[in-house]
């Protein structure tokens, strides 16, 4: 059986990974190749290193686990102690002038009086017509009937058009999970009356980042610890013929397989796609027509010195007023001292400013605009040492759960996996539920399972399941692919 992946990132890294495993088990009857469209390994879980000398990961990105395969690889690419820095969350929202702790709904006692008040009479307004509620049908009815009026007005509506560039009618309700916290009546009263602070909340409030080369580090080495030969770097992927079992590639070459696992926005694969049985070339070409994704602008800033007091130990930071273009900002600096080029005499700060059709962005005058931002945000001032500027667009950086989403993809998954075509990852199953490091990772690794074993894939089928579970096992002992 020769399977071939498409794309390096978390998600074929751990098909790879998987597949090798299964090889070095015994099961020589498989062979495997990973084509990847850039120069390297990583996807948008790299790292990169400006002119300067400051390191920037490709987004937000933070280590948290459910799975203990997960945890047990992680723990045998970087095994030491040192590899590691360990780190308490510190999320803060920026708004009224102000640092509120998140999540905001807990901490509404910073607000203006006036706001406290409407926020509350929203949630009081709920209270009473909740036995009225229908079940919402997208993202916009269930804020409306979560956070009531106030709470929406204030921060819900204005915020999360900032980072997904869509408005919240047009976005289902299936990927919400434990992405966004809900409300608890009585003690959002409790803390306001008490003007008590309430932190910590979500599912990721420890985590630990590596101490040397960013998020990419974890990437790199595992792409390292996998045969050199079965990686064909700089190769796109031009066309698949799934009746005849063929890929063909930009340069003009092609080969065959027995299965594919695509890490490719799905959208992407639909362009590429003919000979299926049940769904058109015509037909594919219109579905790929009606994805929903936003595009990343990763902006960063290096500074010299230490960053000021109110910042020392923030992790990152939301945005949802109009003072600035960046929805989040990370004391990138603060998950690692090597993160700059001269360890405690220099600091940085990442921007994450999102992109759509309905939220274009002055991308000629970005770096501009986001350091004006950040002195409106009070996170530099006029003072602050600029060493560094980076900029870079990442076209895919956000699979948007459109309204009707599921509904477009189910029949997508079912004529692919008939000819043996798995779509898989961020951007290839485009759930933003299972898009994090440790789902795109697992979402390679149970396709391959499926594919030679025919198990189920949780990640791919139960979002809900995999999102209750945390790893509790971890460090344990892992068998590496590279022995029996």
């Amino acid at each position: 059986m020769k399977i071939v992946i498409i794309g390096g990132g978390p998600c074929g890294l751990g098909a790879a990974w998987r597949t090798e495993e299964i090889r070095r088990q015994g099961n020589t009857n498989i062979d495997w190749t990973l084509v990847e469209l850039s120069s390297d390994a990583g996807g948008l879980a790299r790292t990169v290193v400006d002119e300067q000398g400051f390191l920037w990961d490709m987004g937000g990105h933070v280590i948290f686990s459910h799975y203990a395969y997960f945890t047990r690889l992680l723990d045998y690419l970087l095994p030491n102690s040192d590899d590691w820095n360990s780190k308490i969350r510190e999320a803060w929202v920026w708004m009224r002038g102000t640092f509120i702790p998140y999540p905001l709904q807990q901490n509404l006692h910073r607000l203006p009086k006036h706001e406290i008040v409407a926020c509350i009479e929203g949630l009081l307004e709920n209270e009473r017509r909740r036995s009225t509620f229908t079940k919402p049908a997208t993202f916009a009815d269930w804020m409306q009937q979560s956070f009531g009026r106030g709470l929406c007005d204030s921060f819900m509506r204005p915020y999360n058009f900032k980072v997904w560039a869509y408005s919240a009618d047009k976005m289902n309700v299936e990927w919400m999970g434990e992405r966004v916290a809900t409300v608890n009546v009585s003690r959002i009263i409790h803390n306001v009356i008490l003007e008590q602070d309430e932190l910590g909340w979500g599912p990721n409030n420890t985590f630990r980042f590596p101490m040397r080369g960013g998020t990419g580090a974890i990437w790199s080495r595992l792409a390292e610890a996998l045969p050199k030969e079965k990686f064909q770097f700089s190769k796109k992927v031009t066309k698949i013929d799934a009746a005849q079992k063929t890929l063909t590639y930009e340069d003009g070459s092609s080969e065959s397989y027995d299965a594919i696992v695509s890490t490719m926005p799905m959208n992407c694969l639909c362009q590429i796609i003919e000979g299926t049985k049940n769904i058109s070339r015509t037909d594919l070409l219109e579905k790929s027509k009606q994805f929903r994704y936003s595009s990343s602008h990763i902006i960063g800033f290096g500074f010299e010195g230490q960053p000021p007091a109110h910042l020392l130990t923030k992790c990152w930071m939301y945005f949802p007023e109009d003072d600035c273009p960046f929805y989040r900002a990370t004391v990138f600096s603060n998950y690692s001292p090597y993160h700059v080029p001269k360890p405690g005499e220099q600091w940085s700060l990442m921007c994450e400013v999102a992109e759509s059709p309905e939220k274009p962005v002055d991308s000629a005058n970005i770096i501009a605009i986001a350091e004006q931002g950040l002195r409106n945000a009070k996170l530099i001032d006029n003072d602050t040492k600029i060493l560094s500027r980076f900029h870079t667009r990442l076209e895919y950086g956000y699979p948007t759960p459109f309204f009707g989403r599921d509904q477009l993809c189910a029949p997508l998954f079912d004529e692919f996996e008939a000819h043996n075509i798995y779509s898989r990852g961020r951007f290839g199953t485009w759930k933003y539920e299972v898009s994090n490091q440790d789902h795109s990772m697992m979402l390679g690794v149970e396709a391959i399972d499926r594919i030679v074993f025919n198990t189920e894939e949780l990640t791919q089928k139960y979002p809900d399941i995999v999102n209750a579970k945390r790893d509790n096992v971890g460090r344990v002992p892992f068998v590496p692919a590279q022995s029996k």
